[in-house]
Order: structure tokens, then sequence, then C-alpha cells
């Protein structure tokens, strides 16, 4: 019998619109009910004089507003992740060589990892943003390609996943929700669920 928390209200009407397995899991350790659809080929664009503190939630909004006319009825989480580094977006690498580059920049470094959330259902739209500060101790040219090479990151923005060994060895210290860095800041969202949409335990 698992022992996390059931979210009985609307629980069978609740879709998280993302192909990310890590939200995934993060939405379900946390005890909500829900289905995952995503619609292929949303683009993800956004003002180019916009600041990069917005984005994330900027991109979560656009996402959420072509599932909310497909689900009409449901409960719809769309979430967007970005790492900012000195005022600069690193999105998720194309290759290796970008990979390595972008970790080599954050090496020694503190970067901002904003994970932005839009939560909708047919009579509201609410969206927020958390920011979560990280510091990585300086790490040599071996351990970088070790990380790249052992654990591939072309589906993490930034380069790395905090959860995987990189995060393990070399991250410092963080400030702010360690889950928002792993790419959704569930506290917010149980909260918004709770508070907005009536989902009660």
């Amino acid at each position: 019998m698992s022992l996390l928390p059931s979210l009985m209200k609307h629980s069978n009407k609740l879709i998280l619109a993302s192909n990310s397995p890590r939200r995934k899991q993060l939405l379900a350790e946390a005890g909500f009910d829900f289905a995952v659809h995503t619609i292929p080929g949303l683009e993800e664009v956004f003002p180019k004089e916009m600041e990069s503190s917005e984005v994330a939630e900027f991109l979560a909004v656009q996402k959420n507003r072509p599932y909310r006319k497909l689900f009409s009825d449901e409960i719809v989480i769309t979430a967007d992740t970005v790492v900012v580094f000195e005022e600069k977006i690193l999105g998720k690498p194309e290759s290796t060589e970008e990979a390595t580059q972008v970790i080599q920049q954050l090496s020694g470094n503190t970067h901002s990892v904003i994970s932005g959330v839009c939560i909708s259902d047919a009579e509201k739209e609410v969206s927020f943003s958390s920011t979560t500060e990280v510091k990585f101790r300086e790490l040599s040219s071996a351990e970088i390609n070790h990380y790249v090479t052992k654990w591939p990151p072309m589906d993490k923005a930034g380069s790395y996943g905090i959860q995987e060994w990189i995060g393990l060895v070399g991250v410092e210290w963080i400030k702010g929700s360690y889950f928002n860095v792993v790419g959704l800041p569930v506290h917010q969202v149980y909260l918004n669920l709770r508070d907005h949409f009536q989902l009660s335990l």
C-alpha cells in the first residue's frame, strides 16, 4: 500500500503536459493522480527583449494555451525551466561539445535556475515562477568529460541534471528549492492546486 497522500477531488482530471520524466516522477511522488499528454511540435519562442527572469513563466503560459483548448474539462499543468548565467539563457545543448562548453562556463560560478509553471482549467489560469541559485565548485576537464560521456545531458537546460553525478560531486551549495532545479517547484504546484483549484487531501 502506498504511503503517499492521494488527492481525491478532481484527481482523475489532472493533466501533466510535459515529456519530462523528472516532472512526472516529482508529481507522482507528491501524491498526485494524473495523466500525461503532450502535443508534438509546440514552439518555444519568446520576445528577444524579454528579461531572462521572465522567460520560463512566459513559455509555461504559452505552452498551456493549446492544452487548455484540447482538455477543456481538465486541470492542465505546463512548465518550463531555464538556466541563466550572466543574464544569458543556457538552453538544452545540441551536442556533447556544446554541453562541455556550457559546464565549463558554470564551473566555479553561481547561476540561476528558473522554473515557470502554468495551471489552468476551463475557468481560470494561474502562473508563477521559482528561482534557485546554484554554485558549482571548480570542475576539472576530466570531471566534465566524464559527466557528459556517462550522463548525456541533451534534454536538460544548462547541460546538466542536479540529481545526477555532477550534482552529487560538483555542487557546493544551492539557495532555494532543490526540486525546482530538478524541473518542478513541487511545493508551489501543490499550494496552487489546493488553493486555486480545490484539490484537497
